[in-house]
């Protein structure tokens, strides 16, 4: 009797629901953000790209800009809902990851140290996002890399604007692509692709979903650059700095993949971020 009770009961119990919303996957190069919602099931970032020196605007990327580092996998939830990754640089320096994923965003929270007793030359880093088939155009290479720009924006004088902007630069070190610098971040150090002459009125930048029913944007603080690639891809890449010896930095980022309501999305990233659209 007591044997069939449990069977019953066993019987009864309902498989454990899927987690709702976004959910997370790190292959230790790519960070896959993945969700019903999403065209294609999943967003990919190459995360991180590079940790890069300064004096990089017009200087050789692999024997200058990059500095090495290694990426370590240190907890992943059973849901998916949190992952931990932790970066060591080659000079030394360890970024720890705290990466949480909502309904409808990521949080990034990152924590960089350096133990060392020398500066680190490490000021910035690239988080790349791909988004050829978010934005309808297909995989990240082939083809014509521009066809995804109409479906990008950024912030120019206060306003969303799309790609490619007025004043398209097409000439630096390699090309092409467009880098668009903050005030407060010398020029001489950022993406050495053509450097736009407008400056950002904030540190968001995103695209259109190919249905034209979804944004996805993109946010860090601090930051160093707002970058479009040449893998259908968008940047906000952080800043580190260069980290005196014995000195830590907390830094924090955000994706969005919202509904296509621009004033409404613009109202979240100033409440994560309020002190951008003063830059």
């Amino acid at each position: 009797m007591a044997a069939l009770f449990f069977c019953l009961l066993s019987l009864g119990q309902a498989d454990p629901a899927p987690p709702s919303g976004l959910t997370l996957r790190h292959d230790g190069h790519y960070l896959f953000i993945q969700g019903k919602q999403i065209p294609g099931g999943a967003i990919r970032i190459n995360y991180l790209e590079a940790y890069c020196r300064a004096g990089s605007t017009d200087a050789d990327w692999v024997t200058h800009t990059v500095v090495r580092h290694t990426s370590q996998q240190l907890f992943l939830s059973d849901n998916g809902k949190v992952l931990r990754l932790r970066d060591t640089l080659a000079d030394g320096v360890t970024v720890e990851h705290t990466i949480t994923a909502g309904a409808d965003q990521v949080a990034f929270d990152l924590v960089a140290k350096n133990p060392s007793a020398r500066r680190s030359e490490a000021h910035w880093a690239q988080p790349c996002v791909r988004l050829g088939t978010f934005t309808g155009f297909g995989p990240d290479q082939g083809g014509n890399l521009d066809d995804y720009l109409p479906k990008c924006f950024l912030f120019i004088d206060g306003k969303a604007t799309r790609m490619p902007t007025r004043d398209w630069a097409t000439k630096a070190r390699y090309t092409p692509g467009q880098v668009w610098c903050p005030r407060d971040v010398p020029r001489t150090d950022v993406n050495p692709r053509p450097l736009s002459a407008l400056v950002p009125s904030n540190g968001l930048i995103g695209c259109e979903s190919g249905d034209g029913k979804l944004l996805f944007a993109t946010a860090w603080d601090p930051y160093q650059e707002l970058f479009q690639g040449v893998a259908r891809c968008l940047h906000s890449d952080f800043r580190l700095g260069g980290l005196e010896a014995g000195a830590s930095r907390i830094i924090k980022g955000r994706v969005y993949i919202v509904p296509n309501d621009m004033p409404a999305l613009l109202q979240r990233y100033q409440a994560d971020f309020p002190g951008q659209t003063t830059r």
